[in-house]
């Protein structure tokens, strides 16, 4: 009806003025017409010659809007916040309930509600469970390797194993964006410890060719983007990648990590609200491990966890107990589904404790007592948790567990040793996947390195190093 009245009102006047006015008035939203209908019709009484118009109220009515002054107080419509209500109580908002913690089993592996009961098969499980187990083995050996000066830098996932549920969620053609413990992610999909070893590393084997540090795993096979240290860095990347992926009309997302201590950058910030505005499809998934390096979570924010910004930026959002990998993986399933089929991003805060110092630079002893350290690992650990829900389910014995763990160790030792031999990659390498074709200036510092090995041999340890 606000339309009609519009039309009418422009045609008797005849005015371009007029008629510019009635664009707002195409918009879908049933608010952005009221509230541009109304200024029209305000302005065109003003206009020489118009026509006489029923008062505003009339219009408003006639829109479908109650013109009582209670109901116009309930509605607001400024267009920077359309769910809002009007109040006459004057009262700053502080604080909102807080944020649920999803869960399906608890610490002794018993599932909580019939409902949530995991639909995968034996064999799943137990592929989840003993990557678990390799995950352990493999940060006890580099972790280990480290402190020998064998190699430069480690990272291990102790305390956070429950993480490869949200890899079991995923299709395998979704673009994952890590930060540091997502190795477990990395081993689902079949990265092999060879290539965990190589990267270590930094060998002529290295899919990396030797240009990164320890544990920046990044693998185009498996879609698998190549972690970097600047903090934060992917989580735009992935929201751009993901409207990327929209555009392209498939089934896919992409799926950024990153610790709470994360959300505090800048980045985050930027890369949740673009995910939002263009509706790109993404999870976004927060290890809130409670400390980011020294940092405890207590002193990084005073709002409700990370989740509550998730909402403050209109983006579905779920907390889950992240030491319950069924909990992890249902929340993930659910989550990649909104993203895939309404192109939403998603942010999910998995609730965990890191059990390990942040890195082999790190030394947290210096701020949280060992015994907190072995009670958490007592109290709420995700590989016994996991293992107790396999033996509840019949599919697990708990002898098992010293067989798997030898077995584990023992594949990683020789993955270990044999990369440990191998050459560091061809120093051309150090010019490569760059430029197309070098400019001179490389050109030039390319031949220089060359004449320099070829003369000090001995110096430069060529040996030591592949040919290109």
């Amino acid at each position: 009806m606000l339309k009609a009245i519009s039309k009418t009102a422009a045609a008797s006047t005849g005015t371009s003025a007029v008629r510019t006015q009635l664009h707002p008035l195409s918009l879908k939203s049933p608010r952005w017409r009221v509230l541009y209908g109304q200024r029209w019709h305000t302005q065109l009484r003003k206009q020489p010659g118009a026509p006489a118009l029923p008062p505003d109220n009339v219009c408003l009515a006639a829109a479908g809007v109650s013109t009582s002054s209670t109901a116009q107080r309930k509605k607001v419509m400024f267009p920077g916040a359309l769910n809002s209500i009007y109040t006459h109580t004057l009262q700053f908002a502080s604080n909102v309930e807080s944020i649920p913690t999803y869960q399906v089993m608890d610490t002794d592996g018993n599932v909580l509600d019939a409902a949530n009961e995991p639909q995968v098969t034996r064999e799943e499980a137990l592929y989840i469970y003993k990557n678990m187990h390799m995950l352990n083995a493999m940060d006890q050996v580099l972790y280990e390797a480290q402190r020998q000066g064998r190699i430069s830098f480690y990272m291990t996932s102790f305390g956070e194993e429950a993480l490869i549920g949200s890899a079991a969620a995923l299709d395998n053609k979704d673009m994952v964006f890590g930060q540091y413990r997502e190795a477990g992610v990395l081993l689902h999909r079949g990265f092999t410890i060879e290539q965990f070893m190589n990267q270590c590393y930094s060998n002529e084997r290295d899919l990396g060719k030797g240009r990164q540090m320890p544990v920046h795993y990044g693998t185009r096979e498996l879609n698998f983007q190549t972690i970097s240290s600047p903090l934060a860095t992917q989580i735009p990347q992935a929201a751009g990648a993901a409207y990327a992926l929209r555009r392209d009309g498939g089934k896919q997302c992409a799926v950024c990590y990153f610790g709470e201590g994360a959300a505090s950058e800048g980045d985050f910030h930027a890369g949740l609200n673009m995910a939002a505005t263009l509706g790109c499809p993404v999870i976004f998934y927060c290890r809130n491990n409670g400390y980011a390096i020294s940092t405890p979570s207590v002193e990084q924010y005073r709002g409700d966890g990370i989740a509550s910004r998730g909402i403050g930026y209109g983006i579905d959002t779920i907390r889950v107990d992240g030491n319950d990998i069924w909990a992890v993986y249902a929340a993930t399933k659910a989550a990649r589904k909104i993203a895939v089929e309404h192109n939403r991003p998603v942010l999910i805060e998995a609730m965990t404790y890191r059990v390990s110092h942040h890195s082999t630079s790190d030394d947290s002893s210096a701020y949280r007592s060992k015994k907190e350290v072995e009670d958490w690992s007592k109290r709420d650990n995700p590989v016994s948790r996991m293992r107790a829900w396999l033996e509840n389910k019949g599919w697990w014995a708990n002898g098992n567990d010293a067989e798997i763990a030898k077995s584990a160790k023992a594949e990683v030792l020789h993955a270990f040793s044999a990369a440990e031999k191998l050459k560091k990659p061809s120093i051309g390498l150090m010019f490569e996947d760059v430029y197309d074709q070098l400019p001179p200036e490389l050109e030039r510092e390319r031949k220089e390195i060359d004449a320099l090995v070829r003369k000090y041999p001995d110096y430069y340890q060529v040996h030591d190093f592949a040919r290109q």
